[in-house]
């Protein structure tokens, strides 16, 4: 990177400036910060666009955005503050985008109960975010006597009606994504990977993995538009699946089903039923100490509701969490960008109780790992909810001053002891 200040390579030798390109600290971590966020608003725009739908408003902020971290343009940190929490609204419009674009082309999700493990015969486990690419695959496989398994984040897309109506859509294979390695070598049939989420293939099953649409991986054949043929063989050549069923879990509580439990909701709440929500999830990792979120989860009482997205949620569905009165306790909402899911039932939970959403009995325990995560995260602080509780770790590219800035105003504050944390929040 060049630094216009000085003239040199910014942070090399005869650079005088503070910082890279000149910019101090907290400027420097606040367009860090930013870049992140339009990565994630980037990548909902991207199957938005692909489903038939933009937003002028958004597209505009993200050229704005871009610009103003491209050279020593701007170094007004309260500028730079307000773009990053404009962020969130953007990001807040980009995801209402992406879900009415998935239920106008899909159909709003409703409550499913989703097989695990492997049936008998072919198969197909399909990987990443993109419904689209499944939708056609889906086409593609009819009639074929191939079994199509969701993964990861995919898992969501047996809410969808127009999916759930192939027959051949027949359960979830594994779990998130920093498994693939392991679950993807003891998968013998092929495997379709349609978005970032892809990790460097194992030699034991690169002959067998894809990528489409913005994915890639270098020695691995990458489909062009959406003519899956060369799928399809390689399922129908590859060693037949074994039977092995590992149980169920549940999907498909958007926002529009859950409010149809509205009522319910609030009457078991003012009659002390459910004391406390909490929504456990976000995008999840590899890193030590995610442990914290599945130990949280378990150690919540069972008068307690949680709710979950992204791929944060297989660090607790596989458990069977019962109901109260017929409301589960455990509300999958959807992918990352169906955060937006758990925005709106917050909302309507708050006007409900004719309050504001900090005033409900509700806690969220959010894992970050990547872009889209930090998109969400504005998107929280742009709404005003407060006291998050963030982990395992805070992100490294933010500074003390920005970070104290974050935990005056919204009271963020990295995870801790599950015990602590909890008797906190439930005797608050």
């Amino acid at each position: 990177m060049f630094c216009y200040q000085c003239e040199q390579t910014a942070g090399g030798k005869g650079c005088t400036k503070v910082g890279v390109c000149g910019k101090d600290e907290d400027i420097q971590s606040l367009q860090d910060t930013l870049i992140f966020a339009l990565k994630g608003i980037a990548a909902y725009a991207y199957h938005a666009r692909e489903l038939g739908q933009r937003d002028e408003e958004v597209d505009a902020f993200m050229h704005e955005a871009m610009f103003a971290t491209l050279t020593n343009v701007d170094f007004d940190l309260n500028r730079h503050l307000e773009l990053v929490l404009k962020a969130g609204e953007m990001n807040l419009r980009v995801m209402e985008m992406l879900n009415n674009a998935h239920t106008s082309t899909f159909g709003n999700p409703t409550p499913a109960t989703v097989a695990r493990g492997t049936k008998v015969g072919p198969g197909i486990v399909v990987t990443g975010h993109d419904l689209l690419d499944l939708h056609e695959l889906l086409k593609q496989t009819e009639g074929k006597g191939i079994n199509i398994y969701t993964h990861g984040e995919m898992l969501p897309a047996h809410g969808y009606p127009e999916l759930r109506r192939f027959k051949h859509l027949v359960g979830n294979y594994g779990t998130a994504w920093q498994n693939q390695k392991k679950e993807f070598e003891e998968f013998s049939g092929a495997i379709l990977v349609t978005t970032n989420c892809i990790m460097l293939p194992k030699d034991s099953y690169k002959d067998r993995i894809f990528t489409c649409g913005i994915a890639g991986c270098d020695g691995v054949t990458h489909i062009k538009g959406k003519d899956f043929s060369e799928v399809i063989a390689k399922a129908l050549s590859s060693a037949p699946l074994k039977g092995n069923p590992a149980g169920t879990l549940t999907t498909g509580f958007h926002y529009t089903a859950v409010l149809g439990l509205a009522g319910k909701i609030v009457e078991a709440v003012k009659a002390g039923k459910i004391r406390h929500f909490f929504f456990i999830g976000g995008c999840d990792g590899a890193k030590p100490g995610r442990n914290y979120f599945s130990e949280f989860a378990e150690k919540v009482p069972e008068d307690c509701v949680i709710l979950t997205a992204a791929c944060g949620k297989y660090r607790i569905n596989a458990r069977d969490y019962g109901d109260i009165d017929g409301i589960p306790r455990l509300i999958d909402t959807g992918q990352c960008n169906d955060c937006y899911s758990v925005v709106k039932i917050a909302m309507a939970l708050a006007e409900a109780f004719n309050c504001g959403v900090n005033d409900l009995p509700l806690s969220l325990i959010v894992s970050w790992y990547e872009q889209k995560a930090v998109a969400i995260l504005l998107t929280l602080l742009h709404l005003g909810i407060k006291n998050i509780r963030l982990g395992p770790s805070l992100p490294a590219f933010v500074s003390p001053n920005v970070l104290n800035v974050l935990v005056e105003k919204y009271g963020i504050k990295p995870i801790g002891d599950v015990d602590k944390d909890l008797a906190e929040i439930l005797n608050s």
